[in-house]
């Protein structure tokens, strides 16, 4: 069975809570309890991790080699400062997909470059909690040999 990390940024423990107008109305926990059972249909198993430190997600991206297959990762306001974050995922060599529940192009202009997209197979914006679902699915696709991504 293929295992996936599903690793969480700064600021999304406060889900459900922070700006529901941009973020929705679900909890971490709750996006997590929708991705293990997505990931379960799949065929997949999933870790879920979430930390506001970026040495730590650091250390979580590093630890994955040799443990998953894939990331799914939703960095944050790391997606658009953390040339580490890059860094570690080019290092890992895993395929990555970048999730964010808002659509960062359409908001403040700082949030339109992301160092992550550099090193990801893919970048999925803008469709809320339903975004780390398409992840798991561009994944398991991924894996299979499916069409490029």
């Amino acid at each position: 069975m293929k295992s996936v990390l599903i690793l969480n940024g700064p600021n999304l423990n406060l889900l459900g809570t922070r700006q529901p107008e941009v973020y929705g109305s679900e909890t971490l926990a709750m996006v997590e309890d929708r991705c293990r059972g997505h990931a379960e249909a799949l065929g997949l198993a999933v870790t879920c991790v979430q930390s506001n430190h970026e040495g730590v997600l650091l250390d979580h991206i590093h630890a994955a080699k040799g443990t998953h297959h894939g990331l799914v990762l939703n960095a944050g306001a790391y997606t658009h400062t953390s040339v580490a974050l890059m860094d570690a995922i080019y290092s890992v060599e895993l395929p990555t997909v970048e999730v964010h529940l808002s659509n960062i192009h359409s908001r403040e202009s700082f949030r339109h470059r992301s160092y992550i997209s550099r090193a990801a197979i893919g970048q999925i914006c803008g469709f809320g909690s339903f975004g780390y679902l398409m992840a798991l699915d561009a994944l398991q696709q991924h894996f299979s040999g499916g069409a490029p991504i």
